[in-house]
């Protein structure tokens, strides 16, 4: 058989197998409990001042 001839038993297989829904796992989402802050550290103006230099340079 060449490369890229069509092969029907190929063709079946693959379609068995992808037919099939593997649903085994857990399917419950896990639940997180916590916090999240951000802080940059610097004010928006602070950061509006280094963008400008950024964009001056």
């Amino acid at each position: 058989m060449s490369m890229g001839a069509y092969d029907e038993d190929e063709h079946e297989r693959r379609a068995q197998k992808t037919s099939v829904v593997d649903a085994d796992f857990d399917a419950e989402r896990p639940e997180y409990a916590g916090s999240l802050t951000y802080d940059s550290g610097n004010s928006t103006e602070a950061l509006l001042d280094t963008f400008q230099e950024l964009k001056d340079d």
